[in-house]
């Protein structure tokens, strides 16, 4: 007799997160990702396109394309996915503030194709809560983001059934140094705040509450803490059925699935030794797989050279095939769940949900996330855990392998040589704003004035903003345009950055605070630092443990959050009489944005003050910057943040001898 067939489950939908450049651009790569067994896309949408702006808007200066794909219009949406039949698709689009816009153009261009609303499956992130935390995509206040999340979750629910209308984001709470204990309860209670809106609609219908429950899923995140991570996923699912089941009263337990994807941890991959970013990034995937009672309906990898660049497709292709082998090669999807009647795994899982259980409820007793938000409680909350985990990698206690141990190897033959990592020319810019002159200069200026307006009406008279987001995409309304009018009703809002006088930290190193006190006795006041986020890339964590270190050493510290321009970095500088600029670019865009912060200085005359960058910033790269008349340049190899601040301490020490050799010049001259 032979063996019985053992029957296998489906695996995961396998996605990478993609997206560069231009509409054409990226549909190549998804159209080549698709031929080598992607089962799903994940589309990365440019800073402009995610914050509501046209190409050849100021503050999209150098950030067209760069991190993902300029989708400015229906054309653009239309060439996005030419070739690609949406109704057999199934597409995920990370975005948030303007969820509503990307997904009217998504649905026209569906609609184009013939392709049945009631056939489309995908998601739209739409978690606009958490960009008020990390990520930085938000545009308007809380209360009307929220409200724009509603009208797509119940649009969608009437619409377009198989979509999932939000994924509650916990992956970029980690990013910006989330406990477990802290994602888990950030994410339920941005859940909570959401669903208590939808519920709370008057045009609601209580009979569609379970459906809208069954179609939320989240979005997750895996860090190296292995079993802790596989712990988390359980908890997760725990926690959602008990309050779906008890807050919300869903019976059915199929509504009450906690249904996730996941994207591993970016924030833990290293410039130093790359190639052991490879090993990370599996490991992660594991915790997110192993138990099937917590896996991921999807999964998508960073590629192992994300610390030093945009991947090339073949590192993306890279990662994908640790999927395809997990899940084709091995034994995994025929089993039950391995770790059932775990008993170190139980224990784990049930301390997770009592800690989060005992947040969630100081969360709604201090009026729930939106309101925990709007008073910075959760962002300082956040700031002070990603401090936490920098100082003990700092201190050696929190191991990484190349960084604070083990830092002898091998030179790397995958990050030598030409094309090793990708870059987006500066012409795909300029190419951006020619095309979206020529697309507003061939369209029915009436009929995009009308459309606009009807957009304005629905946001100001409480109507869902869906069907006339899709009569604006039809219409030829561009992201720019759609964004604007909805700022005109809305607002604009600027979130706490988490930076205070109360913000605790680890402290500083007294080597550092000593060589900062001498500098500022030559001085005669303590050394003024200001540190700016020039530009769209809202990923600030970064920017905020420079300013908190930089405060613990005794600079007197200014920073006013994310999104500014070089004029306003520059008049800032000005005002506080600075004697440093520190700028943080993390989206790749800092060789055209740190120019502009140049010259604007060489304009004011304050082209003495120096000037430090910090980002994702290649060995090309520095040395452009280098050339530019940068002081010093600091990337994600640079962890140590003592070690920092005694740079930045030098290179204040250095404008001074260079100022007074100056000044003593002209002196010595008069002798003659």
């Amino acid at each position: 007799m032979g063996e019985p067939e053992v029957k296998r489950d489906k695996p995961w939908i396998i996605r990478t997160y993609a997206g560069h450049s231009t509409a054409a651009e990226s549909n190549a790569l998804y159209r080549g990702n698709l031929a080598k067994g992607q089962t799903g896309l994940s589309v990365a949408f440019d800073l402009p396109t995610q914050t509501g702006y046209d190409p050849d808007h100021e503050l999209a200066r150098g950030e067209v394309g760069k991190v993902g794909v300029s989708i400015a219009h229906l054309g653009d949406m239309r060439t996005l996915f030419q070739d690609i039949p949406l109704s057999q698709m199934n597409t995920s689009m990370t975005i948030n503030a303007t969820a509503p816009w990307l997904l009217a153009l998504y649905l026209a261009v569906a609609e184009e194709q013939g392709a049945p609303f009631s056939a489309l499956q995908g998601t739209t992130q739409n978690d606009i809560i958490k960009e008020y935390l990390s990520r930085g995509t938000y545009v308007f206040p809380p209360g009307p983001s929220l409200r724009l999340t509603k009208d797509v979750i119940l649009f969608t629910t009437s619409q377009v059934p198989k979509w999932n209308p939000m994924n509650v984001c916990s992956y970029h709470l980690q990013e910006a140094g989330a406990t477990p204990v802290q994602e888990l309860s950030y994410a339920l209670a941005v859940a909570i705040a959401v669903l208590d809106t939808v519920r709370d609609d008057p045009a609601f219908d209580e009979a569609s509450f379970a459906d809208v429950v069954g179609r939320i899923s989240f979005f997750v995140n895996a860090g190296m803490r292995f079993v802790t991570e596989i712990c988390k996923m359980r908890a997760f699912c725990d926690l959602w059925d008990e309050i779906t089941r008890d807050r919300y009263s869903i019976d059915d337990p199929r509504k009450r699935i906690f249904r996730y994807g996941v994207q591993v941890n970016s924030l833990g991959l290293t410039e130093q030794q790359p190639e052991n970013n490879v090993h990370r990034i599996l490991i992660e995937m594991l915790a997110v797989t192993l138990s099937k009672r917590a896996r991921a309906r999807a999964v998508q990898l960073p590629a192992w050279n994300e610390a030093l660049g945009l991947p090339r497709p073949w590192d993306q292709q890279w990662s994908m095939r640790m999927q395809q082998i997990l899940a084709f090669e091995t034994d995994l999807l025929e089993y039950d769940d391995i770790f059932d009647g775990s008993v170190a795994i139980d224990a784990k899982v049930e301390a997770l949900k009592t800690e989060t259980r005992a947040e969630l409820a100081r969360i709604g007793a201090l009026g729930g996330a939106v309101t925990a938000i709007e008073t910075g409680l959760m962002k300082r909350a956040l700031v002070e855990s990603n401090a936490r985990r920098i100082a003990a990698i700092e201190r050696g206690e929190q191991v990484v392998v190349g960084v604070n141990k083990f830092q002898n190897g091998e030179p790397s033959p995958l990050t030598s040589g030409d094309g090793s990592i990708f870059t987006v020319s500066e012409t795909v810019e300029m190419e951006a704003q020619g095309r979206i002159k020529a697309w507003r200069a061939q369209r029915d200026a009436a009929a995009v004035a009308a459309a606009l307006d009807e957009l304005e009406a629905s946001a100001r008279e409480g109507r869902n903003v869906m069907p006339a987001s899709i009569a604006c995409a039809k219409a030829g309304v561009t992201t720019g345009e759609w964004g604007e009018r909805l700022r005109q009703v809305f607002g604009e809002y600027r979130a706490p950055t988490g930076v205070t006088p109360e913000t605790a930290t680890s402290g500083a190193a007294e080597e550092a605070r000593l060589l900062v006190a001498d500098l500022g006795e030559r001085l005669g006041e303590a050394p003024k630092l200001v540190v700016g986020k020039p530009g769209l890339d809202g990923h600030s964590n970064g920017a905020e443990q420079i300013a908190l270190r930089a405060r613990d050493v005794g600079f007197d510290v200014t920073y006013d959050g994310i999104r500014q321009t070089p004029a306003e970095i520059v008049a800032k500088a000005r005002e506080r009489n600075a004697h440093i600029i520190g700028l943080s670019i993390l989206s790749g865009s800092h060789v055209p944005l740190v120019r502009e912060v140049r010259a604007r200085l060489r304009q004011e005359g304050l082209d003495h003050i120096p000037v430090v960058v910090g980002g994702i910033i290649s060995s090309e790269d520095e040395l452009v910057l280098k050339n530019m008349g940068v002081a010093a340049v600091y990337t994600p190899k640079d962890y140590a943040l003592d070690t920092i601040m005694v740079g930045l301490a030098k290179v204040v020490e250095r404008a001074i001898a260079r100022r007074d050799a100056e000044a003593a010049e002209p002196r010595r001259e008069e002798v003659f």
